[in-house]
Formats: structure tokens, sequence, C-alpha cells
């Protein structure tokens, strides 16, 4: 396996109440409240034709996240069986990129207002892209 390793820029950041790891809700639709997604000037363009109530999958770098973990108690439950981190949705994984669905409430801007975003304040957003399946 090559090791060359890959450059990631990120093309915004989160902004959320949600500041402490232990706090924040496991996945967005357990309670997680209202965020923005404020992205760079220069990918601006790429904005331009999300509408709002539009389904996106939002790729975060979980930059708090630890990277030698490879294998978890689900959802911290220790009365559950150690389970590979391929098998959860753990933040703790080797390469931590979060995977979030979100719902667009409004847009103004660089910002996207969004639903269902459990990612902490300041989360690196690395990609946007559309929910295809028309299913919620």
């Amino acid at each position: 396996m090559n090791d060359d390793g890959y450059a990631l820029h990120p093309v915004g950041r989160v902004e959320s109440p949600l500041t402490d790891p232990a706090l924040a809700p496991k996945q967005g639709d357990e309670g997680a409240p209202e965020a923005w997604l404020v992205f760079d000037e220069r990918v601006g363009p790429a904005l331009r034709d999300l509408r709002a109530g539009a389904d996106l999958l939002v790729l975060t770098w979980l930059d708090r996240a630890r990277r030698d973990v490879l294998a978890v108690h689900p959802r911290g439950d220790r009365s559950r069986p150690e389970t590979g981190v391929f098998s959860t949705r753990s933040p703790h994984r080797p390469n931590p990129i979060g995977l979030h669905r979100v719902r667009v409430l409004e847009l103004d801007g660089l910002r996207i207002r969004v639903a269902d975003l459990e990612a902490l304040h300041g989360t690196p957003v690395l990609d946007v892209k559309p929910v295809l399946d028309g299913e919620r």
C-alpha cells in the first residue's frame, strides 16, 4: 500500500453551539441544534444551485478525534462488545472523516443554515454533495 498521503483543503467551517464532544448528540437526528456551514469565498460559485429544503451530505474532518483507535464499544456503551471502527460511526478512526446528512434551512451568501448537524463548532468542512435518493 502506498503511504504518500493526500492533501485535503477545507472549503469552510461549522458554526454551531456544540463545543463539548461529551455533550454533542451521537447522530444529527438525535437533537442536534441548527448550525451554519460557512464557506471560503474561493468556493462561492460552488454554492450557487443549492436551495432551502435540499438534503445534503456534508463531509467534515473530525479534527478533535483520535486517529489511533481501531475498535470501540459502540456509542461508548461498555456493555456492548468492542467493534472495529469501520463497522461504527465513531469519530475516532484512522482518517476521521465525518459524514453528515443535513437539511438546508436557509442560504445567506457564503453561509448555509442546516438542521441535523452534530459536528462541533469550528469543525472543518471538506465537501458537500447532494442526496440523490430523495428519501429522508
